[in-house]
Protein backbone atom coordinates (compact mmCIF):
# COMPACT_ATOMS: atom_id res chain seq x y z
CA UNK A 1 0.00 0.00 0.00
CA UNK A 2 1.54 3.16 -0.85
CA UNK A 3 1.57 6.13 1.70
CA UNK A 4 -1.13 9.13 1.60
CA UNK A 5 -0.59 12.14 -0.88
CA UNK A 6 0.43 15.36 1.47
CA UNK A 7 0.77 17.25 -1.16
CA UNK A 8 -0.49 17.23 -5.00
CA UNK A 9 0.16 20.17 -7.82
CA UNK A 10 -2.58 20.93 -10.62
CA UNK A 11 -1.78 22.38 -13.81
CA UNK A 12 -4.55 24.27 -15.99
CA UNK A 13 -2.49 23.58 -19.86
CA UNK A 14 -2.23 26.72 -22.43
CA UNK A 15 -0.29 26.71 -25.14
CA UNK A 16 0.19 30.50 -23.51
CA UNK A 17 -0.81 29.93 -19.79
CA UNK A 18 -0.02 27.07 -17.67
CA UNK A 19 -2.09 27.91 -14.42
CA UNK A 20 -0.57 25.78 -11.24
CA UNK A 21 -2.39 25.55 -7.79
CA UNK A 22 -1.46 23.52 -4.65
CA UNK A 23 -3.64 20.95 -2.75
CA UNK A 24 -3.90 18.98 0.02
CA UNK A 25 -5.36 15.51 -0.43
CA UNK A 26 -5.88 15.27 4.48
CA UNK A 27 -7.75 18.62 3.64
CA UNK A 28 -9.74 17.84 0.63
CA UNK A 29 -9.14 21.82 -0.63
CA UNK A 30 -6.66 23.12 -3.46
CA UNK A 31 -6.27 26.96 -3.87
CA UNK A 32 -4.29 29.16 -6.57
CA UNK A 33 -0.69 29.02 -7.07
CA UNK A 34 0.65 31.15 -9.84
CA UNK A 35 0.21 31.70 -13.67
CA UNK A 36 3.30 30.49 -15.60
CA UNK A 37 3.90 31.85 -19.29
CA UNK A 38 4.41 29.13 -22.01
CA UNK A 39 5.57 30.03 -25.84
CA UNK A 40 3.58 27.75 -27.87
CA UNK A 41 2.45 25.26 -25.14
CA UNK A 42 6.01 24.73 -23.88
CA UNK A 43 7.14 26.00 -20.50
CA UNK A 44 10.19 27.30 -18.77
CA UNK A 45 10.79 23.52 -17.27
CA UNK A 46 13.29 25.73 -14.96
CA UNK A 47 10.44 27.83 -13.74
CA UNK A 48 8.53 24.39 -13.02
CA UNK A 49 11.47 22.51 -11.35
CA UNK A 50 12.01 25.36 -8.82
CA UNK A 51 8.20 25.39 -8.03
CA UNK A 52 8.49 21.47 -7.42
CA UNK A 53 11.38 21.55 -5.42
CA UNK A 54 9.80 24.52 -3.11
CA UNK A 55 6.77 22.88 -3.07
CA UNK A 56 7.50 19.30 -2.97
CA UNK A 57 4.15 17.06 -4.05
CA UNK A 58 3.58 13.61 -4.18
CA UNK A 59 1.94 13.55 -7.15
CA UNK A 60 0.88 16.18 -10.50
CA UNK A 61 -2.64 16.21 -11.64
CA UNK A 62 -2.82 17.82 -15.00
CA UNK A 63 -6.28 18.98 -16.58
CA UNK A 64 -7.27 17.08 -19.43
CA UNK A 65 -9.66 19.74 -22.14
CA UNK A 66 -12.42 17.42 -23.43
CA UNK A 67 -15.47 18.14 -25.42
CA UNK A 68 -18.65 18.82 -23.80
CA UNK A 69 -19.80 15.64 -25.12
CA UNK A 70 -16.74 13.67 -22.87
CA UNK A 71 -14.59 12.77 -26.52
CA UNK A 72 -10.99 14.42 -26.26
CA UNK A 73 -10.44 18.04 -27.74
CA UNK A 74 -7.75 19.22 -30.06
CA UNK A 75 -6.33 20.70 -27.21
CA UNK A 76 -6.41 16.92 -25.20
CA UNK A 77 -3.48 15.33 -27.15
CA UNK A 78 -0.80 18.80 -25.87
CA UNK A 79 -2.10 18.51 -22.42
CA UNK A 80 -1.31 14.53 -22.83
CA UNK A 81 1.95 14.96 -23.67
CA UNK A 82 2.93 18.09 -21.35
CA UNK A 83 1.82 15.45 -18.46
CA UNK A 84 4.10 12.58 -20.40
CA UNK A 85 6.65 15.43 -20.13
CA UNK A 86 5.85 15.93 -16.63
CA UNK A 87 6.61 12.75 -15.16
CA UNK A 88 9.53 11.99 -17.60
CA UNK A 89 11.38 14.82 -16.42
CA UNK A 90 10.07 14.92 -12.60
CA UNK A 91 9.59 11.06 -12.13
CA UNK A 92 5.96 11.89 -10.08
CA UNK A 93 3.04 10.03 -10.48
CA UNK A 94 1.24 12.01 -12.80
CA UNK A 95 -2.67 11.94 -12.82
CA UNK A 96 -4.95 13.68 -15.69
CA UNK A 97 -8.57 15.44 -15.01
CA UNK A 98 -11.14 16.03 -16.95
CA UNK A 99 -11.46 20.05 -16.90
CA UNK A 100 -14.75 21.35 -18.55
CA UNK A 101 -16.17 24.36 -17.61
CA UNK A 102 -13.50 25.14 -14.97
CA UNK A 103 -12.20 28.44 -17.06
CA UNK A 104 -15.95 29.29 -17.35
CA UNK A 105 -16.45 28.43 -13.95
CA UNK A 106 -13.15 30.63 -12.91
CA UNK A 107 -13.91 33.75 -15.02
CA UNK A 108 -17.37 33.66 -13.56
CA UNK A 109 -15.92 33.63 -9.97
CA UNK A 110 -13.78 36.62 -10.97
CA UNK A 111 -16.93 38.48 -12.40
CA UNK A 112 -18.56 38.21 -8.89
CA UNK A 113 -15.82 39.48 -7.06
CA UNK A 114 -15.77 42.64 -8.77
CA UNK A 115 -12.83 41.71 -11.16
CA UNK A 116 -14.13 43.06 -14.54
CA UNK A 117 -12.58 41.83 -17.69
CA UNK A 118 -10.32 44.46 -19.06
CA UNK A 119 -6.73 45.88 -18.27
CA UNK A 120 -5.81 44.77 -15.03
CA UNK A 121 -7.95 41.47 -14.69
CA UNK A 122 -6.11 39.00 -13.17
CA UNK A 123 -5.63 35.87 -15.62
CA UNK A 124 -7.76 32.95 -14.52
CA UNK A 125 -5.57 30.01 -15.09
CA UNK A 126 -4.17 29.52 -11.43
CA UNK A 127 -8.35 29.57 -10.30
CA UNK A 128 -9.38 26.49 -13.19
CA UNK A 129 -6.04 24.76 -12.05
CA UNK A 130 -7.60 25.15 -8.24
CA UNK A 131 -11.01 24.30 -9.79
CA UNK A 132 -10.01 21.22 -11.74
CA UNK A 133 -7.75 20.24 -8.89
CA UNK A 134 -10.53 20.16 -6.34
CA UNK A 135 -12.36 18.11 -8.24
CA UNK A 136 -9.62 15.55 -8.57
CA UNK A 137 -9.31 16.18 -4.78
CA UNK A 138 -13.40 15.17 -4.49
CA UNK A 139 -13.11 12.14 -6.71
CA UNK A 140 -9.54 10.47 -5.68
CA UNK A 141 -9.58 11.49 -1.32
CA UNK A 142 -10.64 8.77 0.34
CA UNK A 143 -13.08 10.23 3.28
CA UNK A 144 -12.44 9.53 6.83
CA UNK A 145 -15.04 7.68 8.75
Amino acid sequence: MSAPLKLVMGFDYGTRQIGLAIGQPLLGSARELCTLKARDGVPDWQQIERLLKEWQPDALVVGMPLNMDGSPSEMSARADKFARRLHGRFGLPVHTHDERLTTFEAKGQRLQHGQRDGFNQRPVDALAAALMLQGWLEQNTPVNP
